[in-house]
């Protein structure tokens, strides 16, 4: 018997909640509501951009989002560097039988090979400075990054407006009314022009 989306995710959540009495993988108070403060909040972000595409999830950490996009039928490369975290993520894309559809990189970003991405994410990586400066070599012009950002989307948006040119929106979650994800194409440094001597 094929085992549906719902099936995995349950299976998922399972999993979570057992590595959880071994490791710190999300907070423990949401554990009670992991279906909404974890896996629907995953899932919103297939909405933000068009359907298909790799996507890539840096910081995976529990795996989400990509554990929970993958299940949902996206292409996803998830980005580990903790070792016990790292661990877990291969022990999901094995048990969940994901094999066809997620990869693992246990590193830090920076010791990832450049490769395109049609999508971008990171739930809990590091603040949008550090995210898109640690990334933007996995995008082109037509990237979409989708990274929720929580209460802090609009504040970290203006920290990068002077250093950082795209398309940039804001856009509220579905799950949280205090949270939002900074969604954004054709990411790219600005690269201000020398005045003439």
């Amino acid at each position: 018997m094929t085992e549906t989306p719902q099936d995995l995710l349950a299976a998922y959540a399972d999993l979570v909640r057992d590595e959880a009495t071994r490791q710190n993988l999300v907070s423990a108070a949401s554990l009670d509501a992991f279906q909404t403060r974890h896996i629907d909040d995953s899932a919103q972000l297939l909405d933000l951009a068009p359907p298909g595409g790799r996507w890539l999830d840096i910081g995976s950490g529990a795996g989400l989002p990509g554990i929970v996009l993958a299940i949902l039928g996206a292409e996803v490369r998830l980005v580990e560097s903790r070792r016990l975290r790292a661990e877990f993520l291969a022990h999901c894309i094995e048990t969940l039988g994901l094999k066809d559809r997620a990869t693992l990189h246990a590193g830090r970003i920076e010791t990832m090979e450049t490769e395109r991405f049609d999508r971008i994410t990171a739930r809990a990586y590091a603040p949008l400075p550090k995210l898109l400066d640690s990334a933007v070599r996995f995008s082109d012009r037509n990237t979409v990054w989708i990274l929720p950002k929580g209460r802090t989307a609009s504040s970290e948006l203006d920290t990068v407006r002077g250093t950082w040119q795209g398309e940039f929106r804001v856009v509220p979650s579905r799950t949280d009314a205090d949270a939002a994800i900074v969604v954004a194409t054709n990411v790219r440094q600005n690269v201000r022009r020398k005045e003439p001597r």
